[in-house]
């Protein structure tokens, strides 16, 4: 019975919020990197996106107004991640707040010492534990161009969300079945030292250099290469395109016929 009702409403919520063609097709068009996925995958998505719609609320601050286009936007890079997961993984929060541009959060946080600090840098964007996304749209705009900007700020954001689902983000989100946990963390921790390497050394790397912050950055950095380039994470760190693959049951860059598929 409980099951009959879930897909009843899941069904009352996608005929009574679908998304207009006109809106639906703008918003693919300005994500150049979904004319990977064929047509299923793209129906499915739009359902994703209608109910993600409908259960979180994107509001702009500080009388910012985010226009349906942006919404759609934000919902398309949000749940092409979880396209083939459970949408489940993002019930921990229920608003994306954004902020015309950059924002300071001025958050407080004591050190070893005891001494209390104000963070006043600005950010472009912010994944809180068990609370709201916080996005820049002057970069969530201009990361939809991936060529020119070289980072997607809302698969970054969105994939810290996914890496917080085990606590405090550290790399290392909740695994299916088939991705051992040991051969996860050896596989990403062996290509973070190295990639932290190159940086240290001052290597000109095409990967965002980011990345070398730390085990969650590394994972929200080749999170965005994975789907927004994903020949470049084959060629850069096979073996860790290869777990990104089984994790998020995707293979982008075979939809391209640049590698093989998944086995």
């Amino acid at each position: 019975m409980l099951e009959s009702l879930k897909r009843w409403r899941r069904q009352r919520v996608l005929e009574r919020y679908a998304l207009p063609d006109a809106l639906w097709n703008e918003a693919l068009q300005r994500l150049p990197f979904m004319a990977l996925y064929d047509d299923g995958e793209l129906a499915r998505l739009r359902d994703k996106v209608v109910l993600f719609l409908e259960s979180k609320g994107i509001v702009g601050a500080h009388d910012h107004e985010v226009t349906p286009l942006a919404r759609v936007l934000i919902a398309i890079q949000a749940c092409v991640l979880v396209l083939n997961l459970d949408l489940a993984l993002y019930d921990d929060f229920e608003n994306v707040i954004v902020y015309e541009g950059e924002f300071v959060p001025a958050w407080e946080w004591e050190d070893e010492a005891g001494v209390v600090h104000v963070n006043a840098d600005p950010m472009a964007g912010e994944a809180m534990p068990g609370g709201p996304v916080v996005l820049s749209w002057s970069d969530v705009e201009a990361s939809t161009d991936w060529e020119t900007a070289g980072m997607n700020l809302v698969i970054h954001e969105f994939a810290h969300k996914l890496d917080m689902r085990n606590g405090e983000a550290n790399g290392c989100p909740p695994l299916p079945p088939d991705v051992p946990a040991d051969m996860w963390q050896a596989t990403l921790g062996a290509a973070f030292e190295h990639f932290r390497g190159r940086v240290a050394c001052g290597d000109d790397t095409v990967i965002d250099p980011y990345a070398s912050e730390n085990p969650a950055e590394f994972f929200a950095v080749l999170s965005e290469v994975f789907f927004a380039e994903p020949a470049l994470l084959a060629h850069e760190y096979p073996e860790v395109y290869q777990q990104f693959a089984m994790f998020y049951q995707q293979d982008p860059a075979a939809r391209a016929g640049l590698v093989h598929e998944i086995t």
